[in-house]
């Protein structure tokens, strides 16, 4: 009979204290939003629990540089919606990576995790930086290299 193993409260705790650090300089733009996405959610680990989460952190440097295949930087539009009458905007995948490429990554791996309350707890340990430096040193991120 196999059993089914599921995270506890002392996994989660362990997870919690784990961050890692990813260039995103040598990856192309959605094959990192999913790497990232799932290191969120914790399925690259044994101990996967749906309801639970049991991620790892991630901090992202190199947002600005983030690789980006065929005619997508021209052709590629998003939009957002203020609420108000007359409050839609639309930016190119350029002028994205131009202004806010930070925004740009959250977004896409926002769009990846799972669409329930737990996503917004997972997002919050995404911590996402232009330049290559981040301030969280003290977290001690180890380097990842996805195996993408």
């Amino acid at each position: 009979m196999t059993q089914t193993t599921f995270a506890t409260t002392r996994d989660r705790a362990q997870a919690m204290a784990t961050w890692h650090v990813v260039d995103a300089s040598k990856y192309v733009l959605g094959k990192l939003g999913v790497a990232i996405a799932e290191i969120l959610m914790g399925k690259t680990k044994p101990i996967y629990t749906p309801h639970m989460q049991c991620g790892d952190g991630v901090i992202v440097i190199n947002a600005q540089r983030v690789r980006v295949t065929g005619q997508k930087r021209d052709k590629r539009t998003y939009l957002f919606y203020s609420g108000f009458p007359g409050g839609l905007k639309e930016a190119s995948l350029q002028q994205m990576l131009d202004n806010k490429p930070d925004e740009l990554i959250k977004l896409v791996v926002r769009r990846m995790l799972p669409k329930n309350r737990l996503a917004k707890h997972m997002l919050k340990r995404l911590k996402v930086y232009p330049g290559a430096d981040h301030p969280h040193r003290a977290q001690q991120p180890a380097n990842l290299d996805l195996p993408i």
